[in-house]
């Protein structure tokens, strides 16, 4: 999001924060439905997307033309959490859908939070993108557009039945649907991020040819959270190609300690002889 974008959606998140703070995890839910219902609105209605956020209008008069197309039809704090979105300034028609989302999405980590399941959730946000990867026929089945989105969402039900929280589920529809104009492994890994970064933490994806034990994670955890200033939440993957030592991703920084890193720039160096 551009500078007035970004501003206008942390006034709605601290309004969410506000929220969240005085209402049932329940509540919090519904609210998150809400508001995801008319995300999706907006992204099938792009004439509507473009008056919410045309700068000739004032703030009060689309928030106003929100509230004759919602009232009675979501709840008052979806209503009044989306119109403050509304009422702000935006760069594009497109990035008030990525707030309406992003909102949502916000709103379901914090009740998550608040019922203190938002750890279980990161965590199974995390396995099932393991899963779909390890998985070429299902990464495939997920990721089609060309596939009725309903389908894809019955196939995700079928998966997690038992196996994941509800809000996990959830969340994992709403990157089928591309969250913020992701692929579907690219919205999981935002999805496990937020979720992260809502608990004040940063994710460490770490790659190695075998699993590390609780003691190894731990440390490399607490390595990590040193060097980065806040809690890591260390996120496994076991590649036997990299036949030994461990990737480290944080954000854009990689620390690539495998053998095969290594082996590779020796055949590298070996060529320019």
């Amino acid at each position: 999001m551009q500078a007035a974008s970004r501003e206008s959606y942390k006034v709605a998140a601290e309004r969410l924060d506000a929220y969240v703070r005085g209402a049932e995890p329940s509540a919090v839910a519904t609210t998150a439905d809400a508001i995801l219902s008319v995300a999706n609105l907006l992204r099938r209605e792009p004439r509507l997307r473009r008056a919410l956020s045309d700068p000739a209008r004032t703030g009060a008069d689309r928030a106003g033309l929100l509230g004759e197309l919602l009232r009675g039809k979501v709840d008052a704090e979806a209503l009044d959490l989306i119109a403050s979105l509304v009422a702000g300034r935006w760069s594009a028609p497109s990035e008030l859908l990525d707030a309406a989302e992003r909102l949502g999405v916000d709103a379901l980590l914090a009740g998550a939070d608040s019922a203190g399941e938002l750890g279980e959730v990161e965590d199974e946000l995390f396995r099932f993108g393991q899963v779909v990867a390890g998985s070429p026929g299902l990464s495939s089945a997920l990721s089609d557009p060309t596939v009725p989105a309903e389908r894809r969402a019955t196939l995700v039900d079928q998966l997690l039945a038992g196996k994941a929280r509800p809000v996990t589920g959830y969340l994992v529809g709403v990157a089928l649907a591309g969250f913020g104009g992701r692929n579907f492994a690219g919205a999981l890994t935002r999805l496990v991020e937020l979720a992260a970064d809502r608990r004040d933490r940063q994710v460490a994806y770490v790659t190695a040819a075998a699993p590390l034990s609780e003691e190894d994670e731990r440390r490399l955890g607490a390595s990590l959270s040193a060097i980065y200033g806040r809690e890591v939440s260390v996120k496994q993957t076991v590649d036997p190609s990299v036949l030994g030592g461990v990737s480290v991703r944080v954000g854009s920084d990689l620390y690539d300690g495998t053998v095969l890193r290594r082996l590779n720039e020796s055949r590298n160096a070996l060529a320019k002889r």
